[in-house]
C-alpha cells in the first residue's frame, strides 16, 4: 500500500507541477482564424475538426475565442461551443461576449470547463466576484490584452484590442486575482501573431506579483520562444498560428521542452 501511496503522491506532484501547453482557437463567423497584432484573418480551419486534432496530439487544454463577440454585442455561439465540447477530453475554455452570469451557466452547461473574461471584467469589476462565487475560482480565466504605451507601462485594452482603458496592466492583474479569479490570460499585443516571442517583461512581473497561473499569450514562433514563457514565470503557453499551420508539433514540443528540464506531461 505505502508504494501506491508513493506512486500516487508523485503523479499528483508531476500533474501539479506540470506547464501547459494551450492552443488558441480564435472565431470568427464560425472558423477559426489568425491575424497579426489583433488584424488580418486569415482562415485556419473548421473549430470542431481543429479542436479534435488537439485532442489527438497531446494539448494539455484548448482555449475557444470567440473574438468578435464583444465588439459586436452579441453573446458567445453556444451551438458551435457545444459542437466542440463533444469532441474533445481535455479542458476547453471558452471565451468572447460574456457578459453575465447565465453566460457562464450556458457555456457550463453544454461542457466547457473554464470560462474567459475581458472587457465585461473591466466594465463590471464585481462580476468577477460574482462569477466566482457562484461557478467557484478554478472555472474563472480573467483575460488581459496589454500593450506597452509611450511611457513604457502595459496598459489595458478591450473590445477585441480595439480601446485602451487606460488600466495600468500589473494593477490590474493584482486587483482580478484579489476578486477571485482563478488564472490570467496575458497577451501581448505587440507580439501576438508576430512569432517573435512573448512578452516575457510583462508576464514575468505579473506571474511573480500574484498567485495564480498566469497564461502567457501572443509571439510564440519557435519552441524556445515556449520555453522562455516558462522561465520567466508562466504556469501555461498558449498559440495559435504554430500548431494550425503545423509549424511545431505539440508533442516534439513537450519533448523538447521535457529535455531542457521543464516538467510537461507526456
Amino acid at each position: 500500500m505505502s508504494n501506491f501511496q508513493d506512486n500516487l503522491t508523485g503523479l499528483i506532484e508531476e500533474v501539479s507541477f506540470a506547464k501547459r501547453i494551450i492552443p488558441c482557437l480564435d472565431v470568427d463567423n464560425g472558423r477559426v482564424v489568425k491575424g497579426i497584432n489583433f488584424v488580418g484573418l486569415r482562415d485556419a480551419g473548421d473549430p470542431v475538426e481543429v479542436a479534435k486534432r488537439y485532442n489527438q496530439e497531446g494539448a494539455d487544454e484548448i482555449t475557444f475565442l470567440d473574438i468578435g463577440a464583444s465588439h459586436e454585442g452579441r453573446d458567445t455561439i453556444v451551438d458551435v461551443v457545444k459542437k466542440v465540447a463533444k469532441e474533445v477530453f481535455i479542458p476547453l475554455t471558452v471565451g468572447g461576449g460574456i457578459r453575465k452570469l447565465d453566460d457562464i451557466y450556458n457555456l457550463l452547461n453544454v461542457g466547457c470547463d473554464k470560462v474567459s473574461i475581458n472587457s465585461s471584467a473591466v466594465t463590471n469589476p464585481d462580476f468577477i466576484n460574482q462569477a466566482a462565487k457562484r461557478f467557484g475560482s478554478q472555472c474563472i480565466v480573467v483575460a488581459i490584452d496589454v500593450k506597452k504605451v509611450s511611457n513604457g507601462s502595459y496598459h489595458v485594452f478591450v473590445k477585441g484590442g480595439r480601446e485602451d482603458t487606460g488600466l495600468d496592466a500589473l494593477e490590474w492583474a493584482k486587483e482580478v486575482y484579489n476578486r477571485g479569479a482563478g488564472e490570467i490570460l496575458l497577451t501581448s499585443m505587440d507580439a501576438d501573431g508576430t512569432k517573435a516571442g512573448f512578452e516575457t517583461n510583462i508576464t514575468g512581473q505579473i506571474s511573480r506579483a500574484i498567485d495564480i497561473p498566469v497564461i502567457a499569450s501572443g509571439g510564440a514562433g519557435t519552441m524556445d520562444h515556449i520555453k522562455e514563457a516558462f522561465e520567466c514565470g508562466a504556469e501555461a503557453a498558449l498559440a495559435a498560428s504554430i500548431f494550425h499551420f503545423k509549424e511545431i508539433d505539440i508533442m516534439d514540443l513537450k519533448r523538447y521542452l521535457n529535455s531542457n528540464n521543464i516538467p510537461v506531461r507526456i
